[in-house]
């Protein structure tokens, strides 16, 4: 039995046949536009004839540039790879970029390399940098003998002064022009920091400003470290070193004057600033004696009433002398009925109102009761004045004592 194959692996086959063909990969077609169809994804779908053959063609939407130019009958030239579509077994042209017939060959290049660095996000604008305000050094990429490099000089030199303006001559035109700017950018990356670098030449055609478009220096410019103003050329001359350049400029001059802030401006801007901050500042002090006058009042209203305060200790102080004194004169009182009492206890007193005393000698006691003393006992009599010694002759009970016996 004959050895057969899928129709999928004849036609994988042939696939990987074109796709390794360097010719077929990466190759330019002309010819008629037909049969253009666009889906709603907005893949454009067309044929690409002369007349003897046909092409079928796909321009995807996400990676094409110049779909703009397929238009049923136009003629063109298309640039893509030649694939074959399995799923129909078609041969066919993955085109990225079509141009009007009678483009030359570099603008054909020019746009099949804004189709790859583009691909790449040389070009998105969420990568792009924002300009320092204030720049200390602005370094320039340009020709020395020309008038861009005076006129960023005149404007730099009026708008910032203190800014250091260094410049990396360089070629801007001629087949070398590319490897020389090139060049001029690794010079600025190397040198001490460079806020800011201006890449600018005068106008010209195509062929002059080729270099701008060249691979390479899109890629310096994409890799320098400092934010870069592209100024190529007049402002309808759009080269891809503008595309991938931080900012655009449309004249080297507007390029000195984005990179430069106006110190006439700055002055105003501080003048302006001081006024406003005085007018702020006088309002917060006029804030502030408003709010210092009502605490003011405030407190005027509540601190305590110091006059009736001293009253009140006066009245106090009179309260408590009046009651130390009438304490004083109780106690005076007091210690007089006291004094009273002692001097009416006083024995010497008593014995001044015709009392005595009667002490035996020998023992020196009082003698109270007549059961103390007997016959013939000696005794001393006291007086309120004097005393004298007696002898007892006799002792009798007498008072309640008589009256029980």
């Amino acid at each position: 039995m004959p050895i057969y194959y899928a129709v999928s692996q004849v036609t994988s086959h042939l696939r990987d046949l074109l796709d390794a063909d360097e010719l077929l990969a990466d190759i330019w077609i002309g010819g008629e536009v037909a049969n253009v169809t666009r889906a709603a994804s907005g893949h454009a779908y067309f044929t690409l004839r002369d007349d003897r053959s046909q092409l079928r063609c796909v321009m995807f939407r996400q990676r094409s540039r110049g779909m703009q130019h397929l238009v049923s009958g136009a003629a063109v030239v298309v640039h893509g790879r030649v694939s074959i579509y399995a799923q129909r077994g078609e041969v066919q042209l993955v085109a990225d970029v079509a141009q009007p017939e009678g483009v030359g060959e570099l603008q054909m290049r020019l746009e099949q390399l804004k189709l790859k660095l583009e691909s790449e996000g040389l070009f998105d604008q969420s990568r792009k940098r924002g300009l320092p305000r204030f720049p200390q050094r602005i370094g320039v990429v340009t020709s020395p003998s020309g008038a861009v490099w005076h006129d960023i000089q005149t404007v730099v030199g009026r708008r910032f002064p203190i800014a250091d303006l260094v410049l990396a001559p360089t070629q801007v035109q001629g087949a070398e022009a590319a490897g020389h700017i090139v060049a001029a950018f690794d010079a600025l990356d190397e040198a001490p920091a460079t806020d800011v670098v201006i890449l600018a030449r005068g106008g010209g055609s195509l062929e002059d400003l080729w270099p701008f478009n060249e691979e390479p220096v899109a890629r310096a410019v994409y890799a320098c470290r400092a934010p870069v103003i592209s100024a190529i050329g007049h402002e309808t001359d759009v080269t891809v070193s503008d595309m991938v350049a931080d900012v655009r400029a449309a004249t080297p001059s507007a390029a000195a004057e984005l990179a430069a802030p106006s110190a006439v401006e700055l002055a105003g801007q501080i003048a302006g600033a001081v006024q406003a901050l005085h007018t702020w500042a006088s309002g917060r002090a006029a804030v502030g004696r408003e709010t210092a006058r009502q605490l003011e009042a405030r407190l005027g209203r509540t601190r305590p009433d110091v006059d009736g305060l001293r009253q009140r200790v006066d009245d106090a102080l009179r309260a408590a002398g009046a009651h130390a004194k009438h304490n004083a004169e109780m106690e005076a009182q007091r210690l007089e009925g006291l004094r009273s009492r002692l001097t009416a206890l006083n024995p010497s007193v008593i014995l001044r109102r015709g009392y005595s005393i009667v002490t035996a000698p020998e023992s020196g006691r009082i003698v109270t009761d007549y059961s103390q003393l007997s016959p013939g006992d000696a005794v001393e009599l006291m007086f309120g004045r004097g005393s004298a010694e007696a002898s007892v002759t006799d002792v009798h009970a007498g008072g309640d004592d008589a009256t029980g016996s």
